[in-house]
C-alpha cells in the first residue's frame, strides 16, 4: 500500500495537487491538518483515492473533525495527529507514548512545518512538514509484508521548474 502524507498547506493547494497528480497510483493520502479547505479540494478533484484527514490547530470551524485518528490499513496500525495537542514543537515525548498506548507502529504529525523522519524501537515516525511555501515537503509511505518504508519528497511545481530553468 503507497500512501502521500501532507499537512500544513495554509491555503496553498498546489503542491498538493501537483503531487497527486504525478501520483494517481497511491492508494490513499492522509492529511494532518491546518489546510482542510485544501484537502476537502483535492479529495474532490481525486474522488479514486481514499482520503483520511486530522484537524488541525488552524483548521477553524472543523469542529466535527478529528484532532487524532487511528487507521489500520494494510497490516499497518497508523497514529495520524496534527501534533499541536502533543506538543511537538517543544519535543516528541508525548506524542510518541500517546502512539506507542494506542499500540501503532507508525506516527505522523505534522504542525512544525520541518520534516522528520526517524525509527524508534518498533515505531516508525514521520513528520512531512508543510507542503506549502519554499521548500516544500510531503511524506510517501510503503506498506508492504516486508515492513513499513518512510521518504521525505521535496516537493516542486511544473511552474518552479520553468523558473528554475
Amino acid at each position: 500500500m503507497k500512501l502521500l502524507v501532507f499537512s500544513d498547506s495554509h491555503g496553498m493547494p498546489l503542491y498538493m495537487r501537483e503531487t497527486l497528480e504525478k501520483h494517481r497510483d497511491v492508494d490513499a493520502v492522509i492529511f494532518l491538518g491546518d489546510g482542510q479547505n485544501d484537502f476537502q479540494m483535492m479529495r474532490a478533484l481525486f474522488p479514486n483515492i481514499a482520503f483520511y484527514s486530522v484537524r488541525g490547530n488552524c483548521d477553524l470551524g472543523c469542529a466535527d473533525m478529528p484532532v487524532r485518528e487511528i487507521l489500520d490499513l494494510d497490516g499497518a496500525k497508523i497514529f495520524c495527529t496534527h501534533g499541536h495537542l502533543y506538543h511537538v514543537k517543544s519535543g516528541l515525548y508525548t506524542v510518541v507514548c500517546a502512539a506507542r498506548e494506542a499500540g501503532a507502529n507508525l506516527l505522523l504529525f505534522g504542525h512544525t512545518h520541518e520534516a522528520l523522519e526517524t525509527y524508534d524501537d518498533g515505531l516508525y515516525i514521520l513528520n512531512p512538514g508543510s507542503c506549502s511555501g519554499f521548500r516544500a515537503t510531503c511524506g510517501l509511505v510503503d506498506i508492504s509484508p516486508a515492513g513499513i518504508l518512510t521518504n521525505i519528497c521535496l516537493l516542486y511545481t511544473s511552474d518552479a521548474a520553468d523558473e528554475a530553468r
